[in-house]
């Protein structure tokens, strides 16, 4: 069985010097694309959803497909509850058997975001396999109901995010370093990689205890990529860029074929694209071969 929760997968990566991706699905097929591709390249990966996604077809048809797919992975696989802003949603999810939670309320006063991600961590850890992700500082940019203006965004204090870790306990931290979700706007964003070094250095002097995430991975050029690896980043969030990809394989196939009625190879050439967009971003992270 290849069930695993992130922290899992996520210690060895910040260990030995690699990256997990973590990728955002909307349907079946992308579901089988993302484990189709780490199944090629031998690598551990965590499958993401955001709320809408998954109260779309809802939480049990969620893990009934993560399940199905995953038990018979020979590889390392992962289902990511991302950016729920609502603790009984995380619960919800956590009860239907997601791997992985993140609860965000890193928009909420910093007591509330320590109170509210702690009673998640508290509940999943309850339920056992769960880890939870936090996050402190806020990202920039669009993802799924949660918005945040560029000069609203806030990077994550150092201190403070030794703080939050210790008093909420959680298992994988995402610290706000400049990156933003959606499309950049600029070719060369400002992202403070000496910012993330710090503070994986703080939290893993000693050992890795508290793996890093990096959010907004889309757009971002590959040296960038390189450098917040190297920083401490675990696991690596692509959402948007799959997005595009599914779309817009979905227009050059419908365009091209304008007298094809078969759903069918319809679905085989959009899994087919998001398959090979999931594979070139595990070469960029390292993680080929580490399953």
């Amino acid at each position: 069985m290849s069930i695993v929760n992130a922290k899992e997968i996520m210690i060895a990566a910040s260990k030995e010097g690699w990256s997990v991706g973590a990728f955002n699905v909307t349907d079946l097929l992308q579901f089988e694309a993302v484990i189709d591709a780490a199944i090629e390249k031998k690598a551990p990966v965590i499958v993401q959803t955001s709320v809408k996604p998954s109260q779309f077809l809802g939480t049990n048809m969620m893990v009934a497909i993560y399940r199905t797919l995953a038990e018979s992975a020979p590889v390392p696989v992962c289902l990511h509850l991302d950016h729920s802003t609502s603790m009984d949603y995380c619960k919800k999810c956590a009860d239907a058997g997601y791997t992985n939670i993140m609860i965000d309320a890193s928009k909420q006063p910093y007591e509330e975001n320590i109170r509210q991600t702690k009673e998640i961590v508290d509940y999943c850890h309850a339920i056992g396999g769960i880890s939870v992700e936090g996050e402190l500082g806020t990202v920039g940019g669009v993802e799924d109901q949660i918005k945040v203006a560029e000069d609203e965004a806030q990077l994550a204090n150092p201190e403070q995010s030794v703080e939050f870790v210790e008093r909420t306990g959680v298992d994988i931290f995402a610290p706000a370093i400049g990156t933003a979700h959606g499309v950049y706007k600029t070719k060369n964003p400002k992202i403070d990689f000496e910012r993330m070094a710090v503070i994986h250095k703080m939290l893993n002097g000693n050992g890795v205890k508290t793996p890093l995430v990096v959010h907004g991975g889309t757009g971002l050029p590959d040296d960038y990529v390189a450098k917040l690896v190297a920083a401490g980043g675990a696991k690596f969030n692509v959402s948007t860029e799959l997005k595009h990809t599914l779309l817009d394989a979905k227009w050059e196939y419908l365009s091209t074929h304008r007298d094809e009625y078969d759903p069918g190879k319809l679905d085989v050439f959009v899994r087919d694209a998001t398959r090979k967009a999931v594979m070139h971003w595990m070469d960029k992270l390292g993680c080929n071969g580490k399953a």
